[in-house]
């Protein structure tokens, strides 16, 4: 299987293609981030991202995505945009017809950690040991991502064991 997972906003978002082994091990296949300029305005920012996710979709064509679910804390106007940005993420991805999964950050961390309130950094470690990569994943966005994709190959792997069992 190999999924891409989205840590979504309007200025960065992060993006990262794992793929499961035959073996049940990780690789990270790609990883980056997509920037939309800050002095654009906010309809050609959305139109940049998801044209650059089209040509990472086009490229790859991973069996399933994964979408961090957008976190409210205090910031509405931040919330707006971010929300903004997972719209256009999740129509790029409905429209090349890639299955979607949505997940807190609370069970990304759960799922690649071992505990939801787990640090940015332990996160990234993580990661790291379990794509076997030489380094931490940079940026934070990039890594977040991959995260993600992580958890959804885990949630995957629960939800066919589930499936098989009702059989």
């Amino acid at each position: 299987m190999l999924a891409l997972g989205i840590d979504p906003g309007t200025a960065t978002t992060g993006y990262g293609l794992v793929r499961e082994e035959q073996d049940g091990s990780l690789t990270a296949v790609e990883f980056g981030v997509i920037q939309t300029a800050p002095g654009i305005a906010m309809p050609d920012r959305l139109v940049e991202l998801f044209n650059q996710l089209e040509k990472i979709l086009s490229l790859h064509h991973p069996d399933s995505g994964a979408v961090e679910k957008l976190y409210f804390a205090r910031n509405v106007t931040t919330a707006m945009t971010v929300g903004q940005a997972r719209g256009v993420i999740l129509l790029a991805l409905a429209r090349n017809k890639i299955r979607v999964g949505e997940y807190t950050p609370l069970e990304v961390k759960q799922s690649v950690v071992g505990y939801g309130k787990a640090e940015k950094k332990q996160v990234q470690l993580m990661v790291q040991a379990l794509l076997g990569l030489k380094s931490m994943p940079k940026p934070d966005d990039a890594a977040d991502a991959l995260a993600v994709a992580i958890c959804h190959i885990h949630f995957a792997k629960l939800h066919q064991l589930i499936e098989e069992q009702e059989k």
